[in-house]
């Protein structure tokens, strides 16, 4: 009993010890930089920042940043590989980008993907017609689609419309909740975010609504 004590202890302190991977897709958007903001300089995390356009970004002594496309394969996966936690935070051609990236997760072995969808996918805005998805965000209930049906460890955050508010909590609601606000800050968003990438465990396979 005692050595089996032992070696659980000593599992435990090299989980401790080692740096968390952590890629942000999406990087150069409003929330990837939030979250680049909040983990920079914190030797807890190794950060892989992609986007298009990632050498635009002033990088910290725990970071490096990787141009390419969310569409691409061979792009996603240079960066997926290792990687303890996926964030993505993106627009465009959703749907395509959340197949090209829970396929390079399935690839390379990843299970813990944090997806920024939005408010009204599943028409549960209080006050709009319910169960009705606006045309505008079909697309963000098929990426999320794709990922809830992904076999992956996710989390779906369907934030509303998000500003430089400082407050750092937030209402939460479950998929299949009245969603009640209309705004939250990024400031929020980004803390709970990285509460899921301290303890991967918290908010496993579900769709949270974010409002103030």
């Amino acid at each position: 009993m005692i050595g089996k004590s032992s070696n659980k202890v000593q599992a435990l302190i090299r989980k401790a010890d080692r740096m968390t991977n952590v890629v942000i897709i999406g990087a150069t958007g409003s929330l990837g930089r939030s979250l680049h903001e909040e983990l920079k300089d914190n030797t807890a995390y190794d950060i892989t920042l992609f986007s298009r356009h990632a050498e635009s970004l002033v990088l910290a002594s725990n970071e490096k940043a990787i141009n390419g496309s969310a569409t691409s394969s061979n792009d996603l996966d240079s960066v997926i590989a290792g990687q303890d936690i996926v964030f993505v935070a993106l627009s465009g051609d959703l749907p395509k980008m959340a197949f090209e990236i829970v396929s390079s997760m399935k690839y390379n072995k990843v299970k813990r993907i944090i997806f920024v969808s939005s408010m009204g996918i599943y028409g549960e805005v209080a006050g709009e017609p319910k169960g009705i998805v606006a045309p505008i965000l079909k697309p963000y209930r098929k990426a999320a689609d794709i990922v809830e049906q992904s076999g992956l460890d996710y989390t779906i955050l369907r934030p509303g419309w998000f500003d430089n508010g400082q407050d750092s909590t937030c209402q939460i609601t479950q998929k299949g909740e009245t969603f009640y606000g209309h705004d939250v800050s990024r400031k929020a968003i980004v803390t709970l975010v990285k509460h899921i990438i301290d303890q991967p465990e918290t908010y496993l396979n579900t769709s949270l609504g974010l409002y103030r």
